[in-house]
């Protein structure tokens, strides 16, 4: 199979102007010629450079637990953070800063289950500005908190078990199921950067991300990716 090239629409010149000329705004997007698909799901990257995937989905069951650990560490290390850092880049080649990244991480389960009830998935649905009320790290963790308590709520009166129910997002009709288990494996791998930004500031993560939080999740291999 021809090897793919990686662009990153930041940093690589002329990267941004290639994405527009296919029309899109937002990545991960794979690309042949002017045809691409959304990468947000593996399913559709496989059948759109014709590929078999090959491998096994963590059932919902087990993606509830496995996510509420992840946010839960999440919340552990926001607690870390200084409040004075909170306005610095999370790395220094990209324009996100910190406040809102850490929002991000939780939002992104918030943004599930308001698609869940209903709404389409949009692109900005999870990458939504924290309110202006909530400036600290211990705000950050209690919206965390929130997110948790409110998806422990769904969960258990949810009549669907097995996610099947379809939801309408900015890359096409989706099971919930994988919807899902983006939301849980997105909000991990941010949890495994932020535990590289405290230590960034010297400071050493009390309880980072654990190696089996990411078992069975495709994750991405790179930090940063």
């Amino acid at each position: 199979m021809k090897d793919f090239d990686v662009v990153d629409v930041i940093n690589t010149p002329g990267g941004m102007d290639q994405l527009k000329a296919l029309g899109l705004r937002n990545v991960p997007v794979v690309a042949i010629g002017d045809r691409y698909t959304f990468a947000q799901n593996l399913k559709d990257v496989a059948k759109f450079i014709g590929v078999a995937l090959d491998r096994s989905q963590l059932a919902p069951v087990l993606l509830v637990p496995r996510y509420d650990s992840i946010l839960a560490t999440a919340q552990g290390l926001v607690r870390q953070l200084p409040l004075d850092r909170m306005g610095e880049q999370v790395i220094p080649n990209r324009p996100r800063l910190i406040r809102p990244f850490v929002y991000h991480i939780f939002r992104i389960g918030e943004a599930f289950l308001l698609a869940y009830e209903g709404q389409v998935y949009s692109n900005t649905l999870a990458n939504t500005e924290p309110p202006e009320t909530m400036r600290t790290p211990a705000q950050v963790a209690e919206y965390g908190q929130q997110v948790r308590d409110r998806m422990s709520t769904w969960w258990a009166a949810n009549p669907d078990p097995a996610l099947e129910k379809k939801l309408d997002t900015y890359y096409g009709i989706q099971s919930a199921h994988d919807v899902f288990e983006r939301s849980t494996w997105h909000s991990a791998q941010h949890c495994r950067q932020l535990a590289v930004v405290l230590e960034r500031f010297d400071i050493k993560p009390a309880q980072p991300l654990r190696p089996e939080q990411a078992q069975g999740l495709p994750m991405p291999e790179g930090l940063w990716e």
